[in-house]
This record gives C-alpha cells, structure tokens and sequence, in this order.
C-alpha cells in the first residue's frame, strides 16, 4: 500500500489550501482514509476521515472550515481546507486502513503565517 500526500504549502491566514492523498488500488478497498496533523512538540491528531461508503467525521476544531472528499475515478482524497488559522501549521499525513492494517503516508507541511 503507497499513499503520495501532496498539496502542502504556506499560506495567510484566512487563506485555503487543498491536500491531496492518492492512494495505490482502488480507494474503495479501504476501510478509510484519513488525515491527521502533528504540530511541534504536540501529538498527532486526527483531522478527518472518510469510510468506503462515503461517511465522513471530523474533529470539532476542523468542522466547518476543513471538507475531506473522495475521487473515485482518481483513487484519491482531498481535505479542502477553509480560514486557515495560524494553529492549523503542522505536518499533516494520510492514513489508510484496510483489512485491520494502518498505512501512512509522508507528511506534508502547511504553514499558516503572515
């Protein structure tokens, strides 16, 4: 299992972003796939996640600013992130979960910064 996480960069705040994890298969084969961020010296969280079937939770901080979203035909997740906040820099990752096994990707680095 290869995820590729792209899509990181710096930008105000305010400003938006999108990620983007391809995963190598059929993104149907996993249970679900996820981003999650770490700060420095803080641990890593998960910032949102969507199943197979579509169904898509995130963590209270990020709703409303951050929408994860599925191409099927790319085998690919997004994270659309919205009003970005100086608090939102860390690296984020893609995880995938399929038959039990967690994969993760490289991170990605998104700085929010003046």
């Amino acid at each position: 299992v290869q995820l590729q996480a792209s899509g990181g960069g710096l930008v105000q705040p305010g400003g938006s972003l999108r990620l983007s994890c391809a995963v190598s298969g059929s993104i149907f084969s996993f249970n679900i796939v996820a981003w999650y961020r770490q700060a420095p010296g803080k641990l890593r969280e998960l910032v949102a996640g969507i199943t197979s079937s579509g169904s898509t939770n995130y963590a209270d901080s990020m709703k409303g600013r951050f929408t994860i979203s599925r191409d099927n035909a790319k085998n690919t997740v997004h994270l659309q992130m919205n009003s970005l906040k100086p608090e939102d820099t860390a690296v984020y990752y893609c995880n995938a979960v399929k038959y039990g096994s967690s994969h993760w990707g490289q991170g990605t680095q998104v700085t929010v910064s003046s």
